[in-house]
């Protein structure tokens, strides 16, 4: 049974940094590729951040390009967002996200849609304060 497990949020002042974990269990977690998304009150799920199986190709939204990291260790299958310079806005629910990247003609693919993911979390909650 494939788990996905967030945790990491919390409450953080304007440009403080938070690091969210997502341990992810009854897989082979190599070949799938992991992503990062997030939800505001009263807005759609939006994508935050993917990274490829391999770990050699990433994506960020442009909301965080340069704020946010995402990275992924293979020896306890846990992927990572290192998030940077917090602001009000990235205020939301914090969900990751895994699928095996198939039917596509480069696997090693950063998968960029919540419909492209399989398996989800439950989320954790960021509240950045002004």
């Amino acid at each position: 049974q494939v788990q996905v497990v967030e945790s990491g949020g919390g409450l953080v002042q304007a440009g403080g940094s938070l690091r969210l974990s997502c341990a992810a269990s009854g897989l082979t977690f190599s070949s799938y590729a992991m992503g990062w998304f997030r939800q505001a009150p009263g807005l759609e799920r939006e994508f935050v951040s993917g990274i490829s199986w391999s770990g050699g190709n990433t994506h960020y939204a442009d909301s965080v390009k340069g704020r946010f990291t995402i990275s992924r260790d293979g020896a306890t299958n846990t992927a990572y967002l290192q998030m940077n310079s917090l602001k009000p806005d990235d205020t939301a629910l914090y969900y990751c996200a895994a699928t095996i990247p198939l039917g596509y003609s480069d696997y090693d693919v950063v998968l960029t849609r919540s419909d492209e993911y399989d398996y989800w979390g439950q989320g954790t909650q960021v509240t950045v304060s002004s």
